[in-house]
């Protein structure tokens, strides 16, 4: 088992989340139709127990921050179930593909959905030569655009 630390409120993990038997897994629950369902494959850094990684990924998974954590090595989203309710809420995105590329004055390629930072677990050496990669090739990254 990881090694936890005392706080005031309960025990945690290293990775600064509870255990999961304490907050994150309720092996009862029976699902709605309501729910959000998402299946992740998870593999902790050696060293770290499943259960530690699982509780990192529950802990952060809705807010995106998931790699953020040292006790990840990888991890793969492998389903995803999203309610039709919920589905039919969505009325689209609120600009198309067509505004994005006259925003960028970029056309007859492929936009690409990427962010390349430091956070992703790369060494600055590696980061580095990725975006200098994509200015090379003139890759269309447009988050790195507002940069």
């Amino acid at each position: 088992m990881s090694p936890q630390t005392e706080t005031k409120a309960s025990v945690g993990f290293k990775a600064g989340v509870k255990d999961y038997k304490l907050t994150y897994y309720t092996p009862e629950y029976e699902t709605k139709d309501t729910d959000i369902l998402a299946a992740f494959r998870v593999t902790p850094q050696p060293g770290v127990p499943p259960e530690e990684a699982g509780a990192a990924v529950a802990a952060e998974s809705s807010t995106g921050n998931v790699f953020g954590f040292k006790a990840l090595r990888a991890l793969r989203l492998e389903d995803l179930r999203i309610p039709p309710a919920y589905s039919k809420t969505f009325q689209g995105p609120p600009h198309g593909i067509q505004s994005e590329r006259d925003k960028l004055n970029k056309y007859g390629r492929p936009l690409l959905g990427c962010t390349i930072k430091p956070k992703l677990g790369l060494s600055a050496k590696t980061t580095v030569e990725h975006v200098m990669n994509v200015y090379v090739v003139d890759l269309i990254l447009p988050k790195m655009m507002k940069m």
